[in-house]
């Protein structure tokens, strides 16, 4: 991503308050209950749901499959939009479940900004550091949340030495825990000098906040045990000594991260947190892009869709593509180009998400996230602009990592089944392939868990029972080269060769040895495992 140069002029000022971030973490770091509270303070709920809640409690408001609602997990990447402050904030929260990491990748290359969570317990966990590298790919600021410190948690050094060790980020505190576990009573605001109480009696009201002058105030003495002031000033002295200052240049090229500590579940640090994205989050940025990289400023729309949701309204067959928009000022019934078909789509009814919530959008600024209803002509790495060819770059496709047989369980039904898996091959769910001989379709997937989402989907969605049997292929490539070259591997390799959903070649292998052998063979071919999602 292309910081904005110093001279470069001012966004307008509809465009200079978005913020536009995904939420990445590991699983149960609390990620989805974060989303939550930000959704309180941005005041767009009254109560925040939990995920492992009774009732009708605990139907958070990001999660809106079936099966998250059951499981208490995230499994679909989804947008929120809401004010906070001056700002607008465009939220996406993204599955944790490494199951679906190419979801979460295709979302981090629609915004400008990540928030990493972890546990306070756990530190950094095997799918926190998966996810920290697809944003150093990018080179995305991040910003960091320790959550769950009122509960036994890990000393507050290891944590920030775990950040910087395995992460090779610096690390610089915004705010500073005092006590941990039973004893946490609340953070220091590094940055505004001020002390936050934490309220345990409730789970859904602002922390008390007292103005302090500095550490030698004697109002820290009033409201903080002795001992535990003790060891906090003491950290304190340490941190500033050791940890680099904040420094929003750095921040904004992804060198550094600030670290603020907090309870998402008890409403604590979050606040001091959407300040921290306010202020130091960064405005929309520039869009690479052939022939020409795309400024937010520049007067004529444009945007991509990075996701395809089909069926989010069970009540409809609805497919709803979400679109970044890159720059331009959109108004609802706006007629744009589809750059892939090259025809222009009247945009009459886009929507604006609170998760599964919707409203009609009646305009959108660039940094801001759209849903477009739309009935199969948008697809992921699609552009949509005001007439003028451009191709958005760097959205990828990724191969997938395992393979089964797909089955209708009522053979007279396998058109409908046909039809199902295209529907979630073009969603990005799956990747669909159709052998060059036989029948039936290979499907792949980078997770075990995707498997059980497809088969419940298919069911729910479509009322087709559906079995995935083991399939003798591992893994899938796609094949590049010139054509005559492409023709004749596939003539000698009909039992390897497939089709993907856009009708690309497809090299089916068993084992390594068969890539091996397809390299040395035929040398002026590539066997790839991403394809770029470009038109």
């Amino acid at each position: 991503m292309l910081d904005r140069t110093h001279n470069a002029p001012d966004l307008p000022p509809e465009i200079g308050r978005r913020r536009t971030f995904a939420i990445i973490s590991h699983p149960d770091a609390g990620k989805t209950t974060l989303t939550e509270k930000f959704l309180l303070y941005g005041g767009a709920i009254q109560m925040a749901g939990q995920v492992r809640a009774k009732g009708e409690a605990r139907r958070t408001r990001s999660d809106f499959l079936a099966m998250e609602k059951d499981r208490g997990i995230s499994v679909s990447a989804s947008a929120m939009s809401f004010d906070y402050k001056d700002f607008r904030f465009n939220l996406v929260d993204t599955p944790g479940h490494s199951d679906f990491s190419e979801d979460t990748y295709r979302t981090l290359t629609a915004v400008d900004a990540a928030v990493m969570v972890i546990d306070g317990a756990k530190g950094v966990e095997s799918q926190t550091q998966k996810l920290f590298e697809v944003c150093r790919l990018r080179d995305l600021p991040i910003l960091t949340f320790c959550n769950k410190m009122d509960r036994e948690s890990r000393d507050v050094f290891d944590i920030i030495d775990e950040i910087q060790e395995n992460l090779a980020i610096d690390v610089t505190p915004a705010s500073w825990p005092i006590g941990m576990g039973r004893e946490f009573l609340g953070c220091y605001d590094l940055i505004n000098d001020r002390l936050e109480l934490m309220d345990r009696a409730d789970r859904n009201k602002v922390a008390e906040s007292i103005e302090i002058n500095g550490l030698d105030d004697p109002k820290l003495a009033e409201n903080v045990p002795p001992e535990l002031l003790e060891k906090f000033l003491e950290e304190v002295e340490m941190a500033r000594e050791l940890l680099p200052p904040l420094d929003a240049q750095a921040l904004r090229d992804g060198t550094l991260t600030p670290i603020w500590f907090g309870s998402a579940i008890n409403s604590f640090g979050v606040k001091e947190l959407m300040d921290g994205i306010g202020e130091y989050g960064p405005e929309p940025q520039i869009q690479p892009a052939e022939p020409r990289q795309v400024s937010p400023d520049e007067k004529k729309v444009t945007g991509f869709v990075f996701k395809v949701q089909a069926n989010m309204d069970p009540k409809h067959r609805d497919r709803v593509a979400f679109v970044r928009m890159v720059s331009g000022h959109f108004k609802r019934g706006m007629k744009l180009t589809h750059v892939r078909s090259k025809k222009p789509m009247a945009i009459s009814n886009p929507v604006l998400f609170l998760a599964s919530d919707r409203e009609l959008a009646e305009e959108a600024w660039a940094g801001d996230i759209i849903g477009i209803p739309n009935h199969g002509q948008l697809r992921i790495g699609d552009a949509l602009t005001e007439g003028e060819a451009i191709r958005i770059t760097g959205i990828p496709s990724f191969a997938p990592e395992l393979l089964q047989t797909a089955r209708a369980g009522d053979p007279l039904k396998a058109k409908h089944l046909e039809k199902a898996l295209m529907q979630f091959a073009e969603e990005g769910a799956a990747k669909v392939f159709k052998p060059a001989i036989g029948s039936g379709f290979i499907v792949g997937v980078v997770g075990q868990l995707q498997f059980e989402v497809l088969a419940s989907r298919i069911e729910l969605e479509y009322g087709l029972p559906v079995r995935f049997e083991p399939s003798q292929f591992t893994s899938a490539r796609w094949i590049n080269g010139d054509k005559d070259a492409v023709d004749k591997v596939q003539a000698a390799n009909t039992q390897h060769i497939a089709f993907d959903h856009d009708g690309d070649p497809v090299f089916l292998t068993r084992l390594q040895w068969d890539i091996d052998r397809i390299e040395r063979d035929y040398p002026d071919l590539t066997l790839t495992a991403t394809k770029e999602m470009m038109v």
